[in-house]
């Protein structure tokens, strides 16, 4: 710093759009994607100043209408690997050096170029990559990066501010130094915003970063990659490859710098991270961060108190909203039997008014489709696997289609058993399970719905009975890491929401808040003695 204690600019939520039908964000938003949708773009690998095509490619389809191709983008050999972490190490003094106010500026421009010139850009690209609805693409690509980005600088100047007291003819200080080496960010397809963060959030405390987005992301992910290059980043602070994702991360992992992991996906794929890394611990130089927020199967419990259209809205909101295929999204719902037939017969109404699953392009369109085939032909097992078993019957949807799109249509299973299949299992998609309760049962209800799962990420509870709220609050403790009240199990915003979860769901550094940025620092304590002492003797010898 050296010149001055520099204020950061206060962080504000960056407002949502509308896009409602004359609106010019809605024109905006409409040609960019007629743009991307009619284009052919070629995406390189990113390391260091260099562009690189291999040649090897793989060419990216919207997920609504797999047949047509909107670009290609290369991947990565073994050797691509290995340049990009010697590129990261390359880059790591200067930006490691670089004053802080200097890095908060170059992350504080790339927020204000996706809230203007790139904000239409970004969101058609997520639309058409991950086929998200223009209300879905806002909220995430838009509004949630922004905000990560904005406050991600206030929070790290509040870091940097927090020192320890100083004794009489001493001064005591804490510098945050980023890690020793270089972080690798593998982030997912459901949120730009996330695929954002990741490697931002630990390239902001100094840090270089190796980052390997989701294959189904990468068309907008390049968006990100051209936000932060006219934001000025330079050039080796985040290198991006493509490719086989085990040996990117056999390579990456074996390097004696790897200082750290930032991963957003699934659990099964974090427990053999954690286990690559454990096997190889004794070749690091340090002891490398593990940050990970994985799976869930959240859920939503209704209290006989609760407003039927409350909880209903709740389900569909909480459910539907980008076909389920958010880590918190509603899949496992319970509810009293008093109220339960007009809470269901309420859902049904709403997702009987949707229209089919289409293109996002077609704005009167709630729901779209899901991101692959891998993921449509799951679903399709389960939802057939329902149709057939007695103790499971589908109340609303059930279909499914993927002759063009993978459309799968909002499904509501009920089932009398507690622990069926779908009440347990990770399903990723449009596809909630309901179980109804005896109203006595209340109590003993909460309890299964925290033995239910080894998930604990998000849950919600919708009760009036201001008793029950608070029996379900200190019940359901341990089951989610962002619990809510009277609201869906979605939504977490940040600087109001710190989002992350335990047990099976993550490590729970809660993305967007300071503790997130703490695991990507180490920190040094600086003793400075002003009058040396001169004399070992101390005044008990005599």
């Amino acid at each position: 710093m050296g010149k001055g204690f520099f204020q950061v600019p206060k962080a504000k939520n960056e407002p949502i759009k509308s896009y409602a039908p004359g609106t010019p964000e809605r024109d905006e938003v409409l040609k960019a994607y007629r743009r991307y949708y009619e284009g052919s773009v070629d995406i390189p690998l990113y390391i260091g100043s260099k562009e690189i095509k291999t040649g090897n490619t793989r060419p990216m389809s919207p997920p609504h209408d797999h047949k047509h191709i909107v670009g290609q983008y290369h991947l990565a050999e073994k050797e691509h690997v290995q340049e990009a972490i010697d590129n990261c190490l390359e880059s790591r003094n200067a930006w490691a050096n670089l004053t802080w106010e200097q890095r908060a500026a170059i992350f504080l421009k790339a927020a204000e170029l996706i809230a203007g010139p790139y904000r239409a850009k970004i969101n058609a690209a997520t639309m058409i990559a991950q086929s998200k609805t223009i209300h879905q693409a806002e909220i995430d690509s838009a509004c949630e990066l922004i905000d990560f980005l904005r406050f991600n600088v206030a929070y790290m100047a509040d870091i940097y501010e927090e020192q320890p007291d100083s004794a009489a003819g001493l001064w005591n200080r804490v510098e945050y130094r980023p890690l020793e080496g270089f972080v690798y960010a593998i982030t997912p397809f459901n949120f730009t915003a996330i695929a954002g963060n990741l490697p931002a959030s630990a390239a902001l405390m100094g840090n270089v970063v190796v980052w390997k987005p989701s294959d189904s992301q990468i068309f907008s992910a390049k968006v990100i990659v051209d936000v932060f290059k006219e934001a000025g980043l330079p050039d080796g602070v985040i290198n991006v490859v493509y490719g086989d994702p085990v040996m990117i991360t056999e390579t990456v992992l074996a390097s004696p710098d790897f200082a750290g992991i930032h991963f957003t996906g699934s659990t099964h794929v974090f427990k053999q991270l954690w286990k690559q890394i454990g096997n190889n611990i004794d070749i690091y130089k340090t002891y490398p961060r593990i940050v990970g927020e994985t799976g869930g199967k959240d859920f939503i419990i209704a209290h006989p108190t609760a407003k039927p259209q409350q909880v209903a809205t709740a389900i569909v909101r909480g459910a539907f909203e980008f076909q389920g295929q958010k880590c918190s999204a509603a899949s496992r719902v319970y509810l009293p039997k008093s109220t339960s037939k007009e809470i269901l017969d309420l859902v049904k109404k709403d997702v009987e008014s949707f229209n089919k699953p289409g293109s996002p392009e077609d704005m009167s369109n709630f729901i779209t489709a899901v991101i692959h085939e891998g993921s449509f032909d799951k679903l399709a097992k389960y939802i057939d696997q329902a149709k057939e078993d007695a103790n499971a019957e589908i109340i609303v949807g059930g279909g499914y289609d993927k002759s063009e799109g993978y459309f799968i249509e909002p499904t509501v299973i009920l089932t009398t058993d507690p622990k069926y299949t779908t009440m347990e299992t990770e399903l990723f998609g449009p596809v909630v399970t309901v179980y109804i309760y005896e109203d006595q049962d209340w109590s003993s209800t909460l309890k299964l719905v925290d033995e239910t799962s080894e998930y604990a990420l998000t849950g919600a509870v919708l009760a009036t009975d201001r008793y029950a709220i608070d029996e379900a609050t200190k019940a359901l403790q341990n089951s989610a890491g962002n619990f809510y009240i009277n609201d869906k199990p979605t939504g977490a915003v940040v600087g109001q929401q710190p989002f992350g979860g335990a047990r099976a769901s993550g490590t729970n550094d809660k993305a967007g808040s300071a503790q997130n940025l703490l695991r990507w620092v180490s920190p040094r304590l600086i003793k400075e003695t002003f009058v040396t002492p001169e004399d070992y003797r101390y005044p008990f010898l005599g």
